[in-house]
C-alpha cells in the first residue's frame, strides 16, 4: 500500500516561486504515482499585489485553509503533512497553528522552505514557537547556503537539501553571437523594489552616461511599484531611449523574450529570497545571468563562470558587470552556454522531484 502525504502548499495564482514549485508538485508524475498524495492549497492571495496584505477576505480563506486542512488530516490519515511554512511575519503563525495541530495529531510534519526569516529578530513569543514547531520536525531547504536560518532550531540531521527545478523547453538551440546593434539586457520579475528594479535603473543611467550602447526590458507584473512610478523614474533618468516596461508575458511570448536578450539581470535585495526560478529559466535559454549574493543564488549561478555575482544595492558594481559583458559578446556567450549545462546537469524538474521523492521516502 502506498504512504500517504498530505501536501499543503501554495499553488497559483498569483504565480511566484513557491506557488509554481508547488504546481511542480502537485502535477508531479513521480510524487503521485509513488504516493497516495492529497492536496490543499496554502495561498491567502488571489494577486501579486495582495501578497503582505492583511483584510477580512484573507482571514476568511485563512479560516477555511485551516478547516480544509484539519478535516483532511483527519479523513486522509497521512503518514506525512507536508507543509510549506511562512518563515517569518503574521503568515509564520497562521501556519505555524496548522504545524502544531498536525503534530496534536500525531503526525509527521516537514517543512519545506521557500522563504527565510526563521532566526531574524526573534521575540520571546516567536522564540519559543518557534521550538514547539521545529522539535521532532523535518525540514527540507533550497541550499546549503540557507541552513544558517534555521540552525538555531533544528539539527544538520533533521535536514535535507532539495534544488528547485524547472521543466525542460525542447529543442533550444545553442546559442549564437547575434548581430544586434544593441546588447539586450532583461529583467524578468514582478516590478517589486527589493527585487533590484531601482538598481537597475540607477546602472542603466550609469551605462548611458559611458556612451555604452544596450537596451534594457522589464518584464512583469506590478508590485510595489507600478507601471506609472517606473515610467517616472524611467524619465527622471533619461532612460525612454534605453529602457522599457512590457508588463506580464507568458508561454511563447516570455520564450521570444528570452531568445531576443543577451544578458539576465536580478539585482535583488528581496529579504525572503531563496532560489529565483526565473535564474533557471535564464540558464535554460543560455544566457548570463548577473545578480546577487541574496538566499541560495551561490548555489544556482557559478561566479564568473555562469555569471557574475554582484553586492546587493550597488548600482556601480553592477554596471561594471554589465559593462563586462556588453562589450565582450564571446564572453558572455561561453559564460550563458556554461548556465545551460549547470541547469541541464542540476536543476531540470524530474532531477527535482526524483530528489524530493527520495527525502519523502527517507522519511517515511
Amino acid at each position: 500500500m502506498k504512504k500517504r502525504i498530505l501536501f499543503i502548499l501554495h499553488y497559483p495564482p498569483p504565480v511566484h516561486g513557491a506557488a509554481m514549485v508547488g504546481q511542480y508538485i502537485r502535477e508531479s508524475d513521480i510524487i503521485n504515482e509513488t504516493f497516495d498524495a492529497k492536496y490543499v492549497n496554502l495561498s491567502l492571495s488571489i494577486s501579486v499585489e495582495e501578497i503582505g496584505k492583511n483584510g477580512f477576505q484573507k482571514w476568511s480563506r485563512y479560516f477555511k485553509i485551516l478547516w480544509t486542512s484539519l478535516r483532511a488530516i483527519y479523513n486522509f490519515k497521512p503518514n506525512l503533512v507536508y507543509l510549506t511554512l511562512t518563515s517569518s511575519g503574521l503568515g509564520f503563525y497562521k501556519d505555524a497553528t496548522i504545524a502544531v495541530l498536525a503534530k496534536l495529531m500525531g503526525k509527521k510534519v516537514v517543512y519545506h522552505f521557500h522563504n527565510k526569516g526563521v532566526s531574524k529578530k526573534n521575540s520571546p513569543i516567536k522564540h519559543f514557537v518557534n521550538k514547539i514547531v521545529f522539535k521532532n520536525a523535518k525540514v527540507i531547504l533550497l541550499s546549503d547556503y540557507l541552513y544558517y536560518d534555521i540552525e538555531k532550531y533544528v539539527t544538520p540531521n533533521n535536514v535535507s537539501y532539495c534544488p528547485n527545478g524547472i521543466p525542460q523547453i525542447k529543442n533550444l538551440e545553442k546559442r549564437e553571437v547575434r548581430n544586434n546593434n544593441k546588447v539586450e539586457l532583461l529583467f524578468l520579475s514582478n516590478l517589486i523594489e527589493s527585487k533590484g528594479v531601482f538598481v537597475l535603473l540607477d546602472a542603466c543611467k550609469i551605462l548611458v552616461d559611458k556612451s555604452i550602447r544596450f537596451n534594457c526590458t522589464f518584464v512583469g507584473g506590478e508590485g510595489d511599484i507600478n507601471a506609472v512610478e517606473f515610467n517616472e523614474k524611467r524619465s527622471v533618468l533619461n532612460l525612454q531611449n534605453h529602457v522599457q516596461y512590457v508588463g506580464k508575458k507568458y508561454g511563447k511570448e516570455k520564450e521570444e523574450i528570452y531568445f531576443n536578450s543577451d544578458i539576465f539581470v536580478l539585482p535583488t535585495y528581496y529579504d525572503n529570497e531563496c532560489f529565483p526560478l526565473v535564474l533557471l529559466e535564464a540558464m535554460q535559454f543560455s544566457l548570463p545571468v548577473v545578480t546577487t549574493t541574496e538566499g541560495g543564488i551561490r548555489e544556482i549561478v557559478d561566479d564568473s563562470s555562469t555569471g557574475c555575482i554582484v553586492s546587493p544595492l550597488n548600482a556601480e558594481e553592477l554596471a561594471i558587470k554589465l559593462e563586462e559583458l556588453i562589450v565582450n559578446p564571446v564572453k558572455r556567450i561561453a559564460m550563458g552556454e556554461k548556465g545551460r549545462m549547470r541547469y541541464k546537469e542540476n536543476f531540470t524538474l524530474k532531477q527535482f522531484e526524483l530528489q524530493l521523492k527520495e527525502i519523502f521516502i527517507k522519511m517515511l
